[in-house]
């Protein structure tokens, strides 16, 4: 089976295809990648949706690598929507 494998920073990204076999874990993909000892990954996700490392992926599935949030979306938005307050006249 081919799965994507994708992982991001702010300004960049790396996706890799694998080609696996049927019942191929996370886990089994991270090593294929050879993304297993990535640091900066906090947990996976496939098409937006948290996995576990035994989670089995099909045919098709994006594996996404999650990292820690550099931001609070909360406080960003509030701290826009303050900035747009202070702008109107």
């Amino acid at each position: 089976m081919r799965i994507e494998v994708v992982r991001a920073w702010p300004r960049r990204f790396e996706a890799l295809w694998l080609d696996l076999p049927e019942g191929a874990t996370v886990a089994n993909a991270l090593a294929a990648a050879g993304w297993q000892d990535d640091a900066d990954t906090v947990a996976w996700a496939v098409f937006g949706v948290r996995v576990t490392a035994e989670t089995v992926l099909v045919q098709g599935d994006r594996l996404e690598l999650l990292r820690p949030l550099v931001a609070d979306p909360k406080d960003a938005r509030r701290r826009r929507a303050e900035t747009k307050t202070k702008t109107r006249p």
